[in-house]
């Protein structure tokens, strides 16, 4: 059986006169119109692929927002694509910094209102994936920002160590996947690096904070020696992240989790299910993404993404 291929990309948006309106591009060789994506890279992430291919494509360098669904079809080789699609909000500073020129792939960029993509997309698929971030602003919460749920890398175990449980250094695995989150954590944007004080959460942000240039910000409050101790302070921390309505990550310990995304969902208006539970219970290095309405964050989690550790 043909092996399949892997995609990413997302519907870009931004207001033009008021309205929503969503970029097409127009390609060189197939004469086409298309919502922008590309192959995965070996080693890429499919957050990393759609940020990546939509600057090569596009000039504009945006942040993910809401997952939009997945398009399964066929090649004319037999092989199935797989494309993975996100909303992304284009700003006026990534406009502005676009260095797009007609190339031998892209002849075109053109804005136009959704009803207008519909009739002017090539592709089924691409309708589908555009009618998915239509329910989106129908619902307004098309603006959104992402509270990154990161539990960290792996330590060295209690038993092995000497001091206190808060100094427990990461192990040689835990430092590459520190390292190796970086990348696809950075598709979001954050502006905001929240960890716990421990050791182990400060040095699993460590290669993002210097990738960044975000000083993150050390919080007794979400430590496990506070979870321990009754003293811990989730419900500020949280709170503080949603009134910001900015992209941040909030690195804790599992014990911790469950009750960071139980305030997310109180704070947003979530009832609270399984996928709740299930997007707290992390490994090592793995994190989830939760993505909350900018304007109307009491309309609760729009979505939620789940990654595990990149190494």
């Amino acid at each position: 059986m043909s092996t399949a291929i892997y995609a990413a990309g997302a519907v870009c948006w931004r207001r033009i006169d008021g309205r929503i309106h969503v970029l097409v591009i127009h390609r060189t060789a197939y004469g086409d119109v298309t919502i922008p994506k590309g192959k995965v890279d070996p080693g890429e992430t499919l957050p990393q692929t759609a940020v990546r291919e939509i600057l090569e494509e596009t000039g504009l360098d945006v942040a993910l927002g809401v997952p939009l669904g997945i398009s399964r079809y066929n090649l004319p080789n037999g092989r199935e694509k797989i494309v993975h699609y996100w909303a992304a909000e284009v700003t006026e500073p990534a406009l502005q910094r676009s260095q797009f020129k007609p190339n031998a792939e892209v002849a075109a960029l053109e804005w136009v209102t959704i009803k207008r993509a519909r009739s002017y997309l090539s592709y089924p698929p691409d309708v589908e994936i555009l009618d998915a971030f239509a329910r989106l602003v129908d619902q307004a919460v098309t603006s959104t920002f992402a509270l990154i749920l990161l539990r960290h890398a792996k330590a060295i175990g209690r038993g092995a160590w000497q001091g206190t449980d808060a100094g427990r250094p990461l192990t040689d695995r835990g430092v590459l996947q520190a390292a190796a989150l970086v990348p696809t954590v950075r598709a979001w944007r954050p502006a905001r690096i929240v960890t716990s004080s421990a050791v182990r959460c400060v040095t699993t942000v460590a290669p993002l904070a210097a990738a960044t240039g975000i000083e993150p910000k050390r919080d007794e409050g979400i430590s496990q020696d506070a979870w321990e101790g009754a003293t811990a302070e989730v419900r500020r921390v949280v709170g503080k992240r949603i009134r910001a309505t900015k992209s941040a990550v909030l690195c804790s310990h599992g014990p911790v989790l469950p009750d960071i995304l139980r305030e997310i969902a109180l704070a947003t208006s979530t009832p609270i299910g399984s996928y709740v539970s299930d997007a707290a219970a992390l490994d090592t290095g793995a994190f989830s993404v939760i993505h909350v309405s900018r304007n109307h964050p009491g309309s609760g989690m729009i979505a939620i993404e789940t990654y595990g550790s990149q190494a």
